[in-house]
């Protein structure tokens, strides 16, 4: 059976989103660009509090990050939270540390309050130790996370190997708090739920330019929740082919798949693929992941590993499929699926694909200012559900109260990141040099 070079998610989403295509020029309280986690999230909850919100989205929801997206909402970022402390400074770390604790008590709030079918299951994840160095890094993030109240705990290598179905591993580190979903269906619920509380969603709809502009009392804004603009401040103009929003606050929340801006030289772009295998027989899953945790490794160069609700095997690592070395990250998910699961003998690849992840030089979020009433969202580094969900949220209150005590992380001018292209390309090659390696000998 061929295998389809086309994201899993985007072959089940069951949602379909109905977009009011832009003509002619219209305003709106608040323009965001970009219809995946962080902008969703901020167009719901700007809507729900009546403010007229349009989304501009250059292809459809979810294309990028959010639909290519492992799937596992995470408590925290991948940078263990004494090091955000140290990076940020004590106060504001610990303020980021504890927004990103509970981002997954939002995003599965948002879940059950919307009904967004969207395979969500809260059943933790596994960080998973492949050799002694990692295990050594689970028992000292342990200890961090017992330090800040998190329900951690370290699992032995038997456990570990009763709750993965793997004997590779030395132990895991659990965190209840977590779980895995759909990640394209969620960014459809969220779409959805943003409509129908009032949100306006242009797809197909890319922004050729933005810019801000004199506001003259002639096109003031008639919304009786002209929030924090006086009479006569700028404006931003967003123009598309066929159209253009005006608007007294812009969202920029397109992360690693930016169209407009020529801002991408302010983090590294990585990639990440996947690969699902057809639905395993009962037999074949009946020792894997029996709980539904989702899974990633200690290797320098990180794996993750998944069940989807029909039963396919989902196993990822850095690299893309899109390129001339499709072949070698095909071939080591081969040799990781049968080293993971030997008992495994039969199966196929079925779906695919990779998507952008944007990598700042510390790993951590940011929100930087673009203008006068301007924002820009981006930087989850491998972490893009709960955080931009969360970011998504408190950019929307910015947004309607115009405080910036509230945002996750301070507001910053934007700072350019030094050799983005020449890292990207050492992540690349390396990615693709250790899985041609990997397993082999």
């Amino acid at each position: 059976m061929p295998i389809s070079n086309y994201s899993l998610w985007r072959a089940k989403a069951q949602d379909t989103i109905i977009s009011a295509p832009l003509k002619g020029d219209v305003h709106a309280d608040v323009v965001i660009i970009g219809g995946g986690y962080s902008g969703l999230s901020a167009a719901l909850h700007i809507a729900e509090q009546g403010m007229a919100v349009r989304v501009l989205e250059a292809f459809t929801i979810g294309h990028g990050g959010s639909g290519r997206n492992v799937g596992l909402v995470n408590a925290g970022l991948w940078t263990p939270p004494k090091e955000v402390e140290k990076t940020l400074g004590h106060q504001a770390g610990c303020k980021l540390n504890t927004a990103l604790a509970t981002a997954p008590d939002l995003v599965f709030s948002l879940i059950q309050q919307h009904q967004i079918d969207c395979s969500a299951l809260r059943s933790g994840t596994l960080h998973c130790a492949t050799n002694r160095s990692g295990l050594r890094q689970l028992k000292q993030r342990l200890a961090q996370q017992l330090q800040r109240n998190a329900p951690v705990s370290l699992l032995g290598a038997a456990i570990t190997e009763q709750r993965t179905g793997s004997g590779q591993f030395l132990g895991a580190l659990f965190d209840p708090r977590a779980g895995t979903l759909q990640p394209l269906s969620y960014a459809l619920g969220l779409a959805s739920a943003a409509i129908k509380a009032g949100a306006v969603i242009h797809t197909h709809a890319p922004a050729l330019s933005c810019q801000q502009v004199s506001k003259s009392s002639n096109n003031a804004s008639n919304s009786v929740n002209n929030v924090n603009n006086k009479k006569g401040s700028p404006q931003w103009l967003v123009t598309t082919a066929n159209g253009s929003i005006t608007a007294n606050k812009l969202i920029h929340a397109t992360n690693a798949y930016n169209t407009l801006l020529n801002t991408n030289a302010h983090f590294t772009t990585v990639d990440y693929a996947q690969f699902a295998t057809q639905p395993l027989t009962e037999q074949q899953r009946h020792t894997i992941l029996p709980n539904g945790e989702g899974c990633w490794d200690t290797n320098q160069v990180m794996s993750s590993f998944r069940m989807d609700d029909s039963g396919r095997l989902i196993i990822g690592g850095v690299g893309s499929v899109d390129g001339k070395a499709k072949q070698v990250h095909l071939n080591w998910a081969h040799r990781k699926l049968k080293a993971l699961f030997p008992h495994i003998t039969e199966y196929e690849f079925e779906y695919l694909w990779s998507g952008h992840i944007a990598m700042t030089s510390d790993h951590l979020p940011k929100i930087t200012r673009l203008g006068d009433q301007g924002i820009r969202l981006y930087g989850y580094s491998g972490r893009g559900i709960g955080p931009a969900t969360v970011f998504g949220k408190e950019a929307a209150t910015w947004a309607i109260t115009g405080s910036e005590e509230g945002l996750p992380v301070a507001l910053t001018d934007p700072k350019a990141d030094n050799y983005t292209s020449t890292k990207a390309a050492y992540f690349d090659m390396g990615a693709t040099f250790n899985h041609w390696l990997s397993g082999r000998f």
